[in-house]
């Protein structure tokens, strides 16, 4: 279950954004630089992402009711596609000004000082994004972590365009801050379509990364070679939340309380190896043949390939 005080990260997100916006934006009033313009606009859509990571963080963190009985983790997803999508918008605004700027060049002015400003935001945006970046690890938050690699971004912008101011500073040839800005909006449509990438997955209910699903799987197989199987497993995240689902196969002969403690035991051993996983067993027969029939989504459907088994049977 989400807690709610992850939206202080949301909040600490928030302030870096309205800081580093109110700096760069003094840079680029100084310097004239369509460069820390473009660093000035990511800023922006820093302060949107964080606005809207609150909002999410603080749905996500609701309890599971009536109409959501699986929580409501997967707020968390719409959060980062937003973001992301908000990433690509201000690349696309990036691009403009510095077409712009390379038709017709000025040149900038105060340099010194612009980049002095700059250097001033982009401290404030590393320190925050190392805070959220460990957050987002320790609560398993798609959230945090988006915002997380946005700052990661905007230090690497800015670093950039500094590079670029400081270069046209030495050669006096003006076309090298937009062709810089163009850089920056380069590397902001990477990071925005993998942000958006990853919310879709997301929200299509993505199987879990291999290396959890690799510890469910010797969580379960160390219990084969006691002449029990599985088949129909199952894994897909909603946020920090994990579901995995399978059916495990005794001898018939087996008392309901001996299978219960069995599924009890698995269960336990799944929740040590991955975090914040539910986890649903269904018992089954291994002398009935109605056990070996429903290993697909839809029960006797045709022609589908039936889901990941740790059985040996066909």
């Amino acid at each position: 279950m989400r807690t709610p005080n992850l939206t202080r990260y949301a909040w600490l997100s928030i302030a870096a954004a309205v800081a580093t916006i109110a700096l760069k934006t003094m840079a680029y009033l100084l310097t004239g630089s369509v460069g820390l313009l473009s660093d000035a606009v990511e800023s922006l859509v820093n302060l949107v992402g964080a606005v809207m990571a609150l909002s999410m963080l603080t749905v996500a963190s609701r309890p599971a009711d009536e109409d959501h009985s699986y929580g409501h983790s997967k707020a968390e997803y719409f959060s980062s596609g937003v973001e992301g999508t908000l990433i690509l918008i201000a690349a696309l605004s990036i691009v403009v000004a510095a077409v712009r700027r390379l038709l017709a060049p000025q040149p900038l002015e105060q340099i010194g000082v612009g980049i002095a400003v700059s250097v001033a935001a982009s401290l404030v945006n590393l320190a925050v994004a190392l805070v959220l970046v460990r957050a987002g690890r320790q609560h398993h938050s798609i959230t945090l972590e988006a915002n997380a690699q946005h700052l990661f971004t905007d230090v690497w912008t800015s670093a950039g365009v500094i590079v670029g101011v400081l270069a046209v500073a030495a050669t006096d040839w003006l076309p090298l801050d937009p062709i810089v800005a163009l850089l920056v909006a380069a590397n902001i449509v990477w990071t925005g379509t993998r942000i958006v990438r990853r919310s879709i997955l997301g929200l299509m209910d993505t199987a879990l990364p291999v290396g959890e699903l690799a510890a469910v799987k010797a969580a379960l197989d160390s219990h084969l070679n006691d002449g029990i199987e599985y088949h129909a497993l199952r894994t897909r995240q909603s946020g920090a939340r994990r579901f995995v689902s399978l059916h495990v196969l005794v001898p018939g002969a087996w008392t309901v309380h001996r299978g219960h403690e069995l599924l009890e035991d698995l269960e336990a051993r799944i929740r040590a190896v991955v975090p914040n996983v539910t986890v649903f067993t269904h018992l089954e027969s291994l002398d009935d043949p109605a056990s070996w029939e429903d290993q697909l989504l839809d029960r006797g459907q045709p022609g589908a390939a039936p889901p990941e088994t740790g059985s040996g049977r066909p």
